[in-house]
């Protein structure tokens, strides 16, 4: 089943978001090569894809996992979460209907 994956990020976390970065991108990268990730992102704190110095204010992700159990433990083994970037993490079913 699929899972969306909505975290927050704290106030600030730019400088700790970019050094952990690699290793979070080493995740989702696993998921992508094993086919179960359907998109991942963050969600820039201004109107612009690259937001520079503004930062972000969390991110989604979508993927399957066998349970919501197994989803939840994957996103808070996150690298962002153990460095203090993600303030709150939440893990819900997701049901895809398009395209």
């Amino acid at each position: 089943m699929l899972y969306a994956i909505i975290a927050e990020d704290t106030p600030n976390s730019l400088e700790k978001r970019l050094a952990n970065r690699p290793a979070h991108l080493a995740r989702l990268t696993e998921l992508q090569n094993q086919g179960r990730l359907i998109l991942a992102g963050p969600h820039p704190a201004i109107d612009s894809l690259d937001p520079g110095p503004a930062g972000f204010t969390g991110s989604l992700i979508v993927a399957e996992f066998s349970d919501l159990g197994t989803a939840s433990t994957w996103a808070n083994d996150d690298p962002f979460v153990s460095a203090g970037v993600y303030a709150n993490v939440v893990v819900k079913p997701f049901r895809k209907t398009l395209p």
